[in-house]
């Protein structure tokens, strides 16, 4: 079953009187199928960024559609579109995005708590999350008061604690240490196996081995994809090494 359902988007930026336009999306199709771990790469410009802002219901595109869940979410208005954003979608950002007056624990509840979700629901989440993650003993400190990865993995929680149809990750181990990436691209890992669909925006090929098809944007348009299949999660990091130095720039720089 498809989560996600792109055809011919296309994201123009400018005056519609006559000024300069910036043309940050070509006619994109793409679709992700229910429990896909995906990744979209690119150099910097490249309009991955884009590409995740449309998906996430930040930015609307000038043409085509973007199926979630069969749902043209450009045609969702206020209050659907914010209900439909917090059922339907997760968020996992660089930076954590956590509120450092509120434990872990408060941060990670608080969606459905705006969702009216029941004492007795919430508990039951957080409960095996926390176990399944690694963090339950750290829930009732603050943000500040835990590692970096703690925090992500928090937020990952955060993200998948509402069920949604989709993951989103923007850059979820770019603010981190290798160590604290590991355990979070584990966690991902895990969460997929679980059947939970995740496409990440990373400039990591590392972070992007850890992926089941990862896709690469060059210039606005698709460029290619290559699926991990049966190979190694090493030879698929090499694979993918290949591709970002023939599209410009190499794992360091690839932003």
């Amino acid at each position: 079953m498809e989560v996600l359902n792109i055809k011919n988007l296309t994201k123009v930026y400018g005056s519609k009187s006559g000024g300069i336009k910036y043309t940050a999306l070509h006619d994109i199709n793409l679709m992700v199928e229910e429990g896909e771990f995906l990744a979209v790469m690119g150099p910097s410009g490249s309009g991955k960024t884009t590409l995740l802002n449309v998906i996430s219901t930040i930015d609307k595109p000038t043409s085509g559609t973007v199926l979630v869940d069969g749902k043209d979410i450009a045609k969702l208005k206020e209050p659907k579109l914010s209900s439909f954003r917090r059922e339907k979608l997760g968020f996992i950002f660089q930076n954590f995005n956590l509120l450092d007056t509120m434990t872990l624990k408060e941060n990670i509840v608080l969606p459905l708590s705006l969702a009216n979700v029941s004492y007795k629901t919430v508990q039951s989440r957080l409960e095996e999350l926390s176990l399944k993650i690694g963090i339950k003993n750290v829930l009732n400190k603050y943000p500040y008061e835990v590692s970096g990865g703690q925090r992500q993995r928090a937020a990952v929680i955060r993200a998948i604690i509402t069920e949604p149809s989709l993951i989103l990750g923007d850059e979820p181990t770019g603010a981190l240490d290798s160590k604290s990436a590991k355990e979070v691209l584990n966690c991902l890992d895990e969460l997929n196996n679980n059947k939970a669909t995740i496409l990440m925006v990373t400039h990591d090929a590392f972070a992007a081995s850890y992926c089941k098809r990862v896709v690469f944007i060059k210039d606005g348009k698709l460029f290619n994809e290559i699926y991990r299949g049966d190979k190694t999660r090493t030879d698929f990091y090499e694979n993918i090494l290949k591709i970002l130095s023939v599209i410009g720039g190499d794992n360091s720089d690839i932003g």
